[in-house]
């Protein structure tokens, strides 16, 4: 399993009239979470994208348990907990209050894409480098 965090400070323009963190906003904080993992593990999109492959959003789904208020410290906890096989990728997000409180949980599915030949393509062996030793442990 690979898991990685980071943390979001809830900006007012991210809010409704409550005071809560809008919930398309969510995602959003899915997607910086997103980032932030594949970076810790010293990649980033944009050398993703510049190898050649995209990653677009192929299924979310987002469960609301309380909500996540203006200037609340948003911990966001990224865990892949399969490594990926083929074209797919699939993050399980996490977001929690100062306190510990888990606020959401979410699972995006995303797709490795060559946007040129325009198809699904296999995980880049360079990231696929990266995540299995955090797959192989215990089982070597």
């Amino acid at each position: 399993m690979f898991a990685a965090t980071t943390q979001i400070r809830v900006r007012y323009g991210e809010t409704d009239q409550m005071g809560y963190l809008y919930y398309g906003n969510y995602a959003l904080y899915y997607e910086v979470g997103r980032a932030e993992a594949i970076r810790q593990l010293g990649f980033s999109y944009r050398q993703l994208e510049e190898m050649g492959t995209m990653m677009p959003v192929a299924e979310l789904h987002t469960h609301y348990f309380r909500p996540a208020l203006y200037d609340d410290l948003i911990t966001v906890k990224t865990i892949l907990k399969e490594l990926p096989e083929g074209a797919k990728i699939q993050f399980h997000s996490e977001l929690y209050n100062e306190e510990g409180v888990l606020l959401n949980k979410g699972i995006t599915t995303l797709v490795f894409y060559d946007p040129k030949e325009k198809r699904r393509t296999n995980m880049p062996a360079e990231l696929y480098d990266r995540l299995a030793p955090f797959f192989n442990q215990g089982h070597e």
